[in-house]
């Protein structure tokens, strides 16, 4: 199940910075991530290319930052928020707090509740 929402994050909504996504998208696309990330690592380091690890890592930042900010919508949040997370220790503590919580279960500025 993990990776069709990564996928669905990947093809639908790779720079889609608008609407809002549930705690479940956003948690199974991370899961899905570290594990495709993990495998090219180890692929990368059999076939001694670690150049692939970076290639990847490039190729899925803009789709990693586009479900955190609308993860952050579904909190009521703005995307801007995203930014806490380069404070220092706290900023990162912060964040992954903030992506733990339950979405408004009313429509607001962003859409309509994703989980209706």
């Amino acid at each position: 199940e993990f990776m069709n929402y990564y996928l669905d994050v990947l093809k639908n909504h790779y720079a889609d910075f608008n609407g809002r996504a549930r705690r479940k998208e956003y948690w199974m696309f991370t899961l899905g991530n570290l594990i495709v990330a993990v495998v090219i690592g180890v692929v990368a380091g059999l076939i001694k290319f670690p150049l692939l690890v970076s290639l990847y890592g490039l190729a899925v930042v803009v789709p990693g930052l586009a479900v955190c900010v609308r993860r952050l919508h579904d909190i009521g949040k703005s995307g801007w928020w995203v930014l806490i997370g380069l404070v220092p220790v706290i900023g990162g503590i912060w964040l992954l707090v903030l992506m733990c919580l339950d979405g408004e279960p009313k429509e607001n500025q962003w859409g309509a509740n994703p989980k209706a």
